[in-house]
């Protein structure tokens, strides 16, 4: 299923978070993992670009004429 775990797994592994954090915790817990994981795809597919923004922007004025 996911990288090997079973279903079994995965309810262990549920409860122990369950028991670690509490149920009022846990929507928190949630929430702050998916905000994790976007801005790590963010911060990977923004490093793909070996140009900075403001060097983009100091190229593009210096091609435009003075005035």
């Amino acid at each position: 299923m996911f990288g090997g775990l079973g279903m079994t797994e995965l309810i262990i592994i549920l409860l122990i978070v369950l028991v670690i954090f509490g149920a009022g915790k846990l929507p928190e817990v949630g929430s702050a993992l998916g905000k994790g994981i976007k801005n790590f795809k963010s911060a990977i597919s923004d490093s793909g670009d070996k140009t900075p923004k403001a060097d983009l922007e100091d190229k593009t004025k210096e091609g435009q004429p003075k005035g």
